[in-house]
């Protein structure tokens, strides 16, 4: 039988002949040792190992500490601190560790304890280097939800189909996506996909807008326009905020629905145009209607089939699903690379809040924290959710708490529950991740 691969790892000690590099190199890892931040840094830029393991108990004076920042605050490798008694009484110490560090290790202990910390860095840094368990659609729509589950059933039937969608839900939800999903996997694949802001078409220019104009048919028309509609053909017209068209404008497209043809303004000729309408609205169509303000005819017209877009809000293991997405997506377009992900406190942070704005906010308070932010990971502080978390959560103790759970629930998820496969990734015993389950209470 091959023997495992040897991982790699860098010891940063004073005392490096204190036993634990041995200790370490007997359950298979590839030790370098430094002693320096200069050292350091050579051997990260040699050897990029997995995992780091910082002996503050063997003697670094704060100013020392400080000159290692530029290796902390690397995206790899991920960090675990080794403090000795009464060390976390140093400010500057608890701020590194805080702010630098994944996981600690508090000395007097059993150096398995070591060993064990070191196992699950090197477990989320695995993790960390493949994309977050769950399903996705075309690789935008991204959800493991059974809300999520049962849109993704739904978009995959009405696909199939030829007749008008309505798709509603609040703003921020993504239903111009949703869309685009339908559109890309219909026998309309090849053909334009065309969204159309309903809610910024005047009613003096919705038909110019949506049916085009000949030259001449007004002042400043030098030359003949297609409208949306007609750049459509072939494919899918989006309707998004249909709720917000003006009635008289609303005739306008109810008799295209009607007739499957258009007139452009100032013409005269009878022009065919095939596409498929999907519309979409934030408030329900059905009041709208009751109270006057859309056309029954037309909400008939438009609903033929129906979808409901889920807010963030009830996406539950779903939000910090989509936060690992929105971070891999924006990191290398907004340049922090060095972000390694989110504290315990801004992942409960974003399950405890309303989520008013939906995706759409989600994706805007991690792109701010990602160019705002100055630590390794984001913070709860950094998402502006930090009234969402009390005190306690900030504690180191909790704060590896919560790394846990959250390791063993990504395991458990991505391996389909079956525990002997997530403890082989995590690196510990089923025995070990059965004791875990129940100290966290994961499932």
């Amino acid at each position: 039988m091959n023997a495992p691969p040897r991982r790699s790892l860098v010891l940063v000690s004073r005392a490096p002949a204190d036993g634990l590099g041995d200790v370490l190199l007997q359950h298979g890892w590839n030790v370098m040792i430094a002693n320096s931040a200069s050292q350091l840094r050579r051997q990260l830029a040699r050897h990029r190992p997995t995992v780091g393991v910082f002996d503050f108990a063997s003697g670094f004076s704060a100013l020392e500490i400080a000159t290692f920042r530029s290796s902390f605050i690397r995206r790899e490798p991920g960090w675990v601190a080794v403090v000795g008694p009464g060390q976390t009484g140093s400010e500057a110490l608890r701020h590194a560790i805080h702010s630098y560090f994944s996981r600690f290790v508090a000395l007097p202990c059993e150096t398995e304890r070591i060993v064990e910390a070191v196992e699950r860095e090197h477990s989320m840094a695995m993790l960390e280097d493949t994309p977050p368990p769950g399903d996705s659609m075309d690789g935008e729509i991204v959800g493991a939800c059974d809300v999520m589950k049962e849109l993704f059933r739904s978009i995959a039937k009405v696909a199939k189909s030829e007749a008008s969608v309505l798709i509603s839900g609040e703003s921020g939800t993504g239903k111009e996506l949703t869309a685009n999903v339908i559109h890309k996997r219909s026998s309309r694949r090849n053909g334009p996909f065309v969204a159309i802001n309903c809610g910024a078409l005047s009613q003096q220019l919705a038909q110019s807008i949506l049916f085009g104009y000949e030259r001449g048919a007004f002042t400043g028309a030098w030359q003949r326009r297609l409208g949306l509609v007609e750049v459509a053909h072939g494919g899918t017209l989006f309707l998004d905020e249909i709720a917000d068209l003006p009635l008289d404008s609303q005739a306008i497209l109810l008799r295209f629905l009607q007739e499957r043809k258009i007139q452009r303004l100032g013409g005269t000729e009878q022009i065919d145009v095939d596409v498929r309408v999907i519309s979409a609205a934030n408030v329900s169509l059905e009041e709208a209607v009751a109270e006057g303000r859309f056309r029954s005819d037309l909400y008939h017209r438009l609903c033929v089939l129906g979808i409901e877009q889920p807010p963030l809000r009830e996406r539950g293991s779903d939000i910090a699903l989509l936060a690992w997405h929105i971070l891999d997506r924006y990191l290398p377009i907004d340049g922090r690379r060095q972000i390694r992900g989110f504290s315990s406190c801004a992942i409960r942070a974003m399950y405890e809040h309303p989520w008013p704005g939906n995706v759409r906010e989600l994706i805007n308070r991690i792109r701010r924290a990602i160019v705002m932010g100055e630590q390794r990971v984001i913070t709860a502080a950094d998402l502006e959710l930090e009234d969402r978390v009390g005190e306690l959560e900030n504690t180191l103790v909790q704060a590896r708490a919560a790394a846990e759970r959250e390791a063993i629930e990504v395991a458990l998820m991505r391996h389909g529950d079956r525990p002997h496969r997530a403890a082989r990734e995590l690196g510990i015993s089923r025995a070990t991740l059965y004791r875990l389950m129940a100290n966290h209470g994961a499932r």
